[in-house]
């Protein structure tokens, strides 16, 4: 395990119109020590997104390419079987680290003695990067009981530290649903924590064809998070869906 080295985890599927700039994001990165572990998760697009990564001939970016379609789950985890770093990071193939985003997180990590942290956003139209909503400033704690009332944490923000958290891995049997909460609910089991830095580092685009674009499409895998695989009493599950769906609704109002 590389002490210092952070290892990117980036799922890519039909990720050509974008991915690009994602990398170049990186690239910019002060704090320089990192290895990016790109994925493409078997994408129908001719190899579009394999050719554009690789245009890429810096030796810190490593390119898989599955032959078989696991959704983002199932990507990251390919990723993190060859993660070397000593940090774990999550970076989406069409979202943007600012310039600062590294430095800044480990550095707030080291200030708050934190197992894992992540940062405010913007979020961003997926074709002119203008702002679409007003930045999401996160809150600067939280705890598994926390998020699941509302999960502030978007995973292109955090940043983990393998000694403390362990190498985790996402649950397959989710797909690209809800994968990424359940991950962090584990995580936050184990820790107990997470500080959020109110400073926006990071550009999130919003995508029409996301998976979780459609709110009303993931109430069902949230109540199923909450009732089968954190097994949780029924009017507990009633309580935190209430809320998930409530402080969703204010999350996204323009």
């Amino acid at each position: 395990m590389g002490k210092g080295l952070v290892s990117i985890i980036t799922p890519m599927y039909k990720g050509a119109a974008f991915v690009g700039e994602t990398i170049e994001s990186v690239l910019r990165q002060t704090y320089t020590d990192w290895e990016m572990i790109i994925v493409d998760d078997c994408s129908p697009d001719d190899g579009a997104g394999i050719r554009v990564v690789k245009q890429y001939k810096d030796p810190r970016i490593k390119l898989i390419e599955s032959k078989v379609n696991k959704g983002s789950s199932g990507a990251r985890n390919i990723a993190l079987r060859e993660a070397k770093g000593s940090y774990i990071a999550f970076l989406d193939a069409d979202d943007l680290w600012h310039e600062t985003f590294l430095e800044e997180q480990l550095a707030y990590m080291k200030k708050k003695e934190a197992p894992m942290v992540f940062s405010s956003y913007r979020r961003i139209d997926e074709n002119t990067k203008e702002e679409a909503l007003r930045p999401f400033i996160v809150p600067e704690r939280v705890t598994y009981r926390s998020i699941l009332k509302s999960n502030p944490i978007f995973p292109s923000t955090v940043v983990y530290d393998q000694e403390k958290c362990g190498l985790s891995f996402f649950d397959e049997s989710l797909g690209s649903m809800r994968d990424d909460f359940v991950y962090l609910l584990a995580i936050l089991k184990k820790v107990g924590y997470a500080y959020g830095n109110r400073k926006i580092l990071v550009d999130y685009r919003l995508r029409k064809t996301s998976v979780t674009a459609n709110k009303k499409k993931v109430i069902v895998p949230q109540w199923n998070v909450l009732r089968k695989v954190e097994k949780l009493p029924l009017l507990f599950c009633i309580y935190y869906i209430t809320c998930w769906a409530v402080l969703s609704y204010l999350k996204y109002r323009k």
